[in-house]
């Protein structure tokens, strides 16, 4: 049986454009684009786990809406990956690399001039269909 990882990704909306985040070339899945996020510990919610990796990895703090706006699940050749998603904006900072090699804001008809990692390319298609006024 293959590993399940849990993860949380934030859909971070500024100003009509989506933050999205290039992970490093040392990691699983590397040079690849996903939703800034991390694994969820044990006893944390995806909403808690989220505040807490935005801000170990992007030196951030957000405000999230209640709701979960997607999870999806997508087996890769290390283990399952059940990815939840959860819009946000900014409270405070502004995203610092850390762990991953690239940020940018790209609005949802740019999502696809990047090469994103498979789980989140669900998401992706939903977004990319998507307006937003924040």
């Amino acid at each position: 049986m293959k590993k399940i990882i849990k993860v949380v990704g934030a859909i971070l909306i500024k100003e009509g454009r989506i933050l999205c985040a290039q992970r490093g070339g040392e990691k699983s899945l590397p040079f690849l684009w996903e939703f800034p996020g991390g694994k969820i510990e044990q006893g944390e919610s995806p909403h808690q786990a989220l505040i807490r990796e935005l801000s170990e990895e992007l030196l951030i703090e957000v405000e999230l809406e209640a709701t979960i706006f997607d999870a999806v699940s997508y087996e890769y050749d290390f283990g399952v990956v059940n990815l939840t998603t959860i819009i946000g904006k900014l409270k405070s900072g502004e995203p610092v690399l850390t762990e991953h090699q690239e940020i940018r804001w790209l609005s949802p008809e740019e999502l696809f001039e990047v090469e994103w990692a498979p789980a989140d390319i669900p998401i992706v298609k939903q977004l990319s269909k998507m307006h937003f006024n924040q």
